[in-house]
């Protein structure tokens, strides 16, 4: 077969991989708008794929408004941000974060610091990425993820039962919720080093006495996410064992997989400085709390050693 002539079953990830690979290259700054990116024969060669594939690729990201002049006999150059960019509404968590973590994990050298009640919208937003490793269409080198998250030993102001607000039932269910989501995700970045797909790891947790009413992820420090929590009611089972007549519980929770994420940038695509310095102040923040009263998670610490 002609390397021209792409094959139907491998076409689609094979267009996947290079145009994730160029959006990272935008995202990240390395190619600017107005920038040329380099030929299709260069980018066959870098690939290793056929023509078909990168001018699906390159169709994908004129979609996608990150490439403009495709098609007219010169290589397309980066696009201008776009008003239809900048004024698109804000996804929910589990969508945003699932597509910046595709993004982000494009770069050899991957860094994810998060701050949340729980990692559970964390752990279902990297799953296709981490998918996307395991096949080969993702291949960074090293991936350091720094998670902060409530400590156990503190007295939260959420979640709390309606009727008894000094019951302690619904933290030591929100601690058993923490430790289980941190546990799952760092034990599946584990299993890719074990592959030989990711060779330099580095998962940390700690836990802070703060009770989160945001929640933070700072993407190779040059993106930031947030998300306020709503105080919602809820009604769980209660622990095992509860001698209650009730197996619910009736508690007010924070629930963050559908609330909208804002997305603000320090790269090329950022609208204006204050945007950077929403980043910039970001990771100012982490750091500070991460360094002075974040400390290792008692129930995660021992199993990441």
């Amino acid at each position: 077969m002609s390397r021209d002539q792409p094959s139907a079953s491998g076409g689609r990830i094979a267009r996947d991989r290079v145009a994730d690979a160029l959006r990272a290259r935008i995202d990240s700054g390395d190619l600017r708008p107005g920038d040329s990116l380099p030929t299709q024969k260069a980018l066959m060669d870098e690939f290793d794929v056929e023509r078909g594939v990168v001018r699906k690729a390159l169709d994908l990201l004129k979609r996608e408004q990150l490439l403009a002049d495709v098609g007219r006999g010169s290589p397309p150059t980066v696009a201008e941000p776009t008003a239809a960019r900048e004024e698109a509404p804000p996804l929910t968590a589990g969508v945003e974060l699932a597509e910046r973590l595709d993004v982000a994990f494009q770069a050899t050298h991957v860094t994810l610091d998060a701050f949340s009640l729980t990692t559970e919208t964390l752990n279902q937003a990297i799953a296709p990425t981490l998918m996307a490793i395991a096949a080969g269409r993702a291949a960074p080198r090293s991936v350091t993820c720094r998670l902060m998250v409530p400590s156990p030993d503190a007295h939260l102001a959420l979640p709390l039962l309606v009727a008894d607000p000094a019951d302690p039932r619904p933290l030591k269910r929100l601690d058993r919720l923490v430790e289980l989501h941190a546990r799952a995700f760092a034990h599946t970045l584990q299993y890719l080093r074990e592959r030989g797909r990711v060779k330099d790891l580095s998962v940390e947790v700690r836990g802070v006495a703060l009770t989160p009413t945001t929640k933070l992820y700072v993407l190779n420090g040059t993106e930031a996410l947030t998300g306020f929590y709503e105080v919602v009611p809820n009604r769980v089972p209660a622990p095992a064992g509860d001698e209650s007549m009730d197996a619910y519980m009736d508690i007010y929770d924070v629930l963050g997989v559908d609330t909208p994420l804002f997305r603000h940038s320090s790269t090329h695509d950022s609208r204006d400085r204050h945007e950077a310095a929403y980043v910039d102040s970001a990771k100012r923040w982490f750091e500070s709390a991460w360094q002075k009263i974040a400390k290792p998670h008692p129930g995660i610490a021992r199993e990441l050693s």
